[in-house]
């Protein structure tokens, strides 16, 4: 027989993810600085004082809305290995997961843009998540160059910081254009320039 506690526990979960999910929504419809704790709550059927329960402050649920975001990338990429050409392989695989989810990707998309201001609550966050991503693909370019899979002339580190543009970059025009553009077999044509294996 199910506890009270253990109910209550449930419900709790539950209302935290449907906060998450609500707050992934507006960050990505309103940014950070637009969306409002009180908006969020009403569109959970919650009041102000329950979603304060969950999280105290706009900032905190921010952090925890990417957060969640990190985890859902780390469960879609949980089996893929972490060198040379499986990492663009992932790059890939990541893309097309991305066009099936596009509220995660808007929410990114505009928190990212507002995070270049440096009293934003997420720049820190941002800043080390770009260095981290770029530093990762440049050593999986620099595996391929070592295993001679790499196409002459091309440069780890660029190519990376290149990569990552081209992501972004793309997850703007799809949000723009859903139907005519596809992220994953854009990745795919532009990698195939810079490697010399089969993706």
């Amino acid at each position: 027989m199910t506890s009270d506690s253990t109910r209550a526990t449930r419900k709790g979960d539950q209302t935290r993810t449907l906060i998450l999910r609500t707050a992934l929504e507006q960050f990505g419809e309103q940014g950070y600085r637009g969306a409002s704790l009180r908006d969020i709550a009403a569109r959970c059927a919650i009041s102000h004082p329950g979603l304060l329960y969950h999280f105290p402050n706009k900032q905190a649920l921010l952090m925890e809305v990417l957060e969640h975001r990190d985890e859902v990338d780390r469960a879609e990429q949980a089996s893929a290995d972490d060198t040379g050409i499986d990492v663009l392989r992932r790059m890939v695989r990541s893309a097309s997961v991305n066009q099936s989810r596009p509220g995660i990707v808007e929410m990114f998309v505009v928190v990212s843009a507002e995070s270049t201001a440096s009293d934003h609550p997420a720049h820190d966050y941002f800043v080390e998540r770009y260095a981290r991503l770029i530093d990762e693909v440049a050593q999986a370019y620099r595996v391929m160059r070592d295993a001679e899979q790499l196409v002459d002339g091309v440069n780890p580190l660029l190519a990376a910081r290149q990569l990552i543009a081209l992501m972004d970059g793309l997850q703007v025009q799809w949000l723009l254009d859903n139907d005519g553009v596809d992220m994953a077999s854009a990745l795919r044509e532009h990698l195939q320039r810079h490697i010399k294996v089969s993706l």
